[in-house]
């Protein structure tokens, strides 16, 4: 015979349960496909997001898939239809549809034909490629052509051949973009970024010697380092053909207000970028920067927050492809179990950057 204490054990929810069901009253759809729950008092199983009336907890059991509901008696809710791929997961369809389109397309689609291929208005459409991408449609395409270009100027043998590679259909067309896709002329970046001039400039705050560099459009780089002089010697090797020159007093005014945000993130940060990286990478750094000062998100939250939940490592490489410490706060990232994994300026320093904002 059962004691009391073990009666209470075997009735008492698991922990998991009780997490499906705190996920049923906040109608959370991140949990849609995880798990269904069904209500015996109407024989309907629903999606965790479900609108129809919360039943009561005792009437509630949970289920893996679809058909474990159905094998259980129960049928598809009419509101939800549990049993039909979610709004969501439509969507998501269809922006990787558009997604397909823009980096296949010698020209770039429209955002209206984007749009009436996805079946949705303009204004629709734009916001739903923003919310799962994390970027614009124009965002998007303008990271695939610039992957492209790159890819063509350092394999063809003329910049002409480039052009019309990376699918410009005139000369005209492709110069009045190159130096924004580029940062610099498309004849510079073949040449290792000759010619190109970047502002850079030394200075010290308490996680050791800091390097701020920035071109005509922006903050390109913020690094720490131990020895000031190999500081200096990596960001050179970035760019063997630049033109680096070092810092007047306004730039170095600049370096002051950065290292005052390096002391106090949590005031923001003002100052323009100048980021370059694939779209998959940039969409991995905003939802970076979205993170408060003084919290923390696993690389499985990132990548679930940008609709791409099997592409944990792919987020860990583009944390590690960050060049912006501390205002792409990829410090503020850590592993599943809470622990720090590496980071591009030292373990060391993520730790005591967490610290600080957390005291803060």
């Amino acid at each position: 015979m059962l004691s009391l204490e073990m009666m209470s054990r075997t009735q008492a929810p698991s922990q998991a349960e009780q997490d499906r069901w705190d996920a049923v009253r906040r109608r959370d759809p991140a949990a849609d496909g995880a798990f269904y729950y069904a209500v015996r008092t109407t024989g309907v199983y629903c999606r965790p997001s479900c609108g129809a009336r919360l039943p009561k907890r005792e009437n509630v059991a949970f289920y893996a898939t679809c058909a474990e509901a159905e094998r259980a008696g129960f049928r598809p809710c009419r509101r939800c239809c549990p049993d039909e791929p979610s709004l969501h997961e439509r969507h998501a369809r269809a922006v990787r549809e558009a997604c397909r389109r823009i980096e296949a397309a010698e020209e770039v689609p429209s955002l209206d034909t984007l749009a009436r291929s996805a079946g949705m208005s303009a204004y629709h459409f734009h916001r739903v490629f923003k919310a799962i991408c994390g970027v614009t449609p124009k965002r998007y395409a303008e990271a695939c052509r610039a992957r492209r270009l790159r890819g063509e100027l350092a394999q063809r043998e003329t910049v002409t051949e480039a052009i019309y590679g990376a699918g410009f259909n005139s000369n005209g067309r492709f110069y009045a973009a190159s130096s924004e896709l580029l940062g610099m002329t498309a004849s510079q970046f073949r040449a290792g970024g000759k010619g190109a001039e970047i502002r850079f400039a030394l200075g010290e705050c308490w996680l050791g010697s800091i390097l701020v560099a920035a071109t005509r459009r922006g903050v390109c780089a913020i690094e720490f380092g131990d020895d000031p002089e190999k500081v200096v010697r990596n960001f050179q090797d970035r760019f063997p053909h630049a033109k680096l020159i070092g810092g007047d007093k306004e730039f170095e005014a600049q370096v002051a207000r950065i290292i005052g945000f390096v002391e106090r993130p949590a005031r923001g940060f003002e100052l323009p970028l100048d980021i370059r990286g694939t779209a998959f990478q940039q969409r991995v750094w905003d939802a970076i920067s979205a993170i408060p000062a003084g919290s923390t998100a696993t690389y499985s939250d990132l990548a679930r927050k940008i609709g791409a939940p099997k592409s944990v490592r792919a987020v860990a490489s583009a944390c590690a492809s960050n060049a912006i410490a501390v205002v792409i706060p990829c410090h503020r990232v850590v592993r599943t179990d809470g622990s720090l994994s590496g980071y591009r300026w030292g373990v060391e320093r993520k730790r005591a950057l967490l610290d600080r904002e957390k005291a803060a």
